[in-house]
């Protein structure tokens, strides 16, 4: 296994406190996600009747930008690990800041499309991924957890801060107002805690940031393992289940006759969910290895998936089965650091974590699209939800592999 050393959670002596970093990312990823991400649901509508085009059309843009982002992932992994986040995550602040304003601005649908190329590309500079790396590289393995998971519960709140936030300020003020009012709250909370937090790579011990030819090592032990390729694959059937659910779940709650309101309510558990699942995560792994509850929360999650239909007439089995699926919501974003830190060190890890999450961004960008698809074509909401139930089942199976296959020689 690679391994390399990394710094202890104890102010140094150049000034750098690691959990004033851990609380800053926590804000900069809530921000972050509010309102380069969740944002966008509450000004879908506003935005198509400005533009004189379609919702299909405005949401086509968002899923640009995740694919731009997905794209990113893995030349932004590479500049981590030569370089550290800090200048790349405050770069990329200020120019998520200018996005958005441009993003007020846009008079076309090709226009919006361009701005959201760009957000997409920032957006792999400034979210988890790249903070999850400069928490890696900055703590011991006894203390990571703690500040992930910090991180991942309150960004896990971003979609309960921004989305009224946003439909408030849409109301009061219009859609392009608001979007510059998010844009002087990006620029004015993130920028400032990036650039004052992070360390710069020098801050870092001798070892904590290996040459070259010892991150291509690493990197490539990785990419010639069987197991980061059945992860990969868990995880994009993972992600691909999650994001049909996100996209779709308000549409099926109301086709089974609940109000609207209740739908969009009881998905919005999903975000409070993921929290609660991520709390789950960090008590168990005490005692269990993290595949096996990882395993064991995506199967949950299938169970409840094909209950839904049964039990998805009344309210309360509409909520007990959500809940159910929720749990794991957020979890495979907790699991990554550990899975992979575990197996192959922290020497390349944000190229490695970059090369994973490509293709899990790309599934989870492209399967609602999927999902709509076959509701299009009469397939229904049967179909999808099991499709669905078959991609949870597959991450669990695929998890579970990974914890059995043999390790490859170093």
């Amino acid at each position: 296994m690679t391994t390399s050393t990394v710094v202890s959670a104890d102010p140094r002596a150049d000034g750098h406190h690691p959990w004033r970093m851990v609380a800053a990312l926590a804000i900069t990823s809530t921000v972050g996600y509010g309102t380069l991400y969740y944002a966008y649901a509450v000004l879908l509508r506003p935005m198509a009747t400005s533009l004189d085009t379609s919702t299909t059309a405005v949401t086509g843009a968002l899923t640009t930008s995740v694919l731009a982002g997905a794209l990113m992932a893995i030349p932004v992994g590479r500049w981590l690990d030569r370089h550290g986040g800090r200048v790349l995550m405050t770069a990329g602040s200020i120019t998520a800041t200018a996005l958005l304003v441009a993003w007020s601005q846009v008079q076309t649908v090709g226009q919006l499309y361009a701005v959201m190329t760009g957000i997409g590309i920032v957006s792999a500079m400034v979210l988890y991924e790249p903070a999850f790396a400069v928490i890696v590289s900055c703590f011991s393995p006894d203390r990571r957890p703690t500040a992930l998971l910090a991180v991942t519960i309150v960004a896990g709140f971003a979609s309960t801060i921004f989305m009224p936030l946003t439909g408030h300020l849409v109301a009061h003020l219009g859609w392009r107002a608001a979007l510059l009012t998010l844009a002087a709250i990006h620029g004015l909370v993130t920028v400032p805690l990036l650039s004052l937090t992070i360390p710069p790579p020098t801050a870092s011990t001798p070892t904590a940031h290996p040459d070259r030819s010892q991150r291509r090592a690493a990197a490539s032990r990785a990419t010639h393992d069987p197991r980061f390729w059945i992860l990969t694959a868990a995880l994009v059937a993972h992600g691909a289940a999650t994001s049909i659910i996100a996209v779709h779940l308000v549409g099926y709650l109301t086709s089974r006759g609940h109000p609207a309101t209740f739908a969009a309510t009881t998905t919005g558990l999903l975000g409070v969910l993921s929290v609660t699942g991520r709390l789950v995560l960090t008590a168990a792994r005490r005692r269990f290895a993290v595949t096996t509850i990882v395993a064991t929360v995506f199967a949950i999650q299938a169970a409840a998936i094909l209950a839904l239909p049964f039990a998805g007439d009344s309210r309360i089995g509409a909520v007990i089965t959500v809940t159910g699926f929720g749990i794991g919501f957020g979890i495979a974003h907790l699991a990554v650091p550990a899975l992979l830190t575990g197996r192959y060190g922290t020497t390349a890890y944000a190229t490695i974590a970059g090369r994973l999450a490509a293709p899990v961004t790309i599934a989870r960008a492209t399967a609602p699209l999927g999902a709509a698809a076959i509701l299009h074509t009469g397939g229904g909401y049967l179909l999808v939800l099991a499709a669905v139930a078959l991609c949870c089942v597959l991450a669990a199976a695929g998890m579970l592999a990974r914890a059995g296959t043999a390790t490859p020689p170093t």
